[in-house]
């Protein structure tokens, strides 16, 4: 990885992260603990939640961002973004679905809808931040 593809992996986490924690810390907080009741901890585990972020902006970067700037730019980028959120979340929250005894299955739809846009967002950054660079 060289330094353009380090700083776009940069911009990417910081707009996953804080897009991520204006959405699950203000936003929607209450929908989640009241969807999920006793199966939400009461304190996150913060270093899985810290492994999460460090590396989806790296999936991102080699399955969306890269390719898609590549091809034809960074909108591109952002709906390949968006589709690499919605198979990710679509298989945490399936999965879910399928394993888990009363999983909600609202909170699973709204789940996937956010992954995809999130993803999208920040592989767009991302991707600006690539043809930044390009331009220079």
């Amino acid at each position: 990885m060289n330094t353009k593809h380090l700083v776009a992996w940069a911009v990417t986490f910081v707009v996953l992260l804080v897009i991520d924690m204006i959405w699950l810390g203000v936003v929607a907080k209450g929908m989640y603990q009241e969807a999920m009741g006793d199966l939400m901890s009461p304190k996150p585990r913060l270093a899985f939640a810290a492994v999460f972020y460090l590396i989806y902006p790296i999936g991102l970067l080699i399955f969306a961002i890269v390719p898609g700037l590549a091809a034809q730019g960074v909108m591109r980028a952002a709906l390949m973004g968006g589709l690499f959120g919605l198979f990710c979340y679509a298989t945490y929250d399936l999965t879910n679905l399928a394993v888990i005894r009363n999983w909600p299955l609202a909170l699973s739809f709204i789940d996937i809808a956010w992954g995809t846009l999130v993803s999208g967002v920040a592989a767009a950054a991302g991707a600006a931040t690539l043809r930044w660079f390009a331009t220079r």
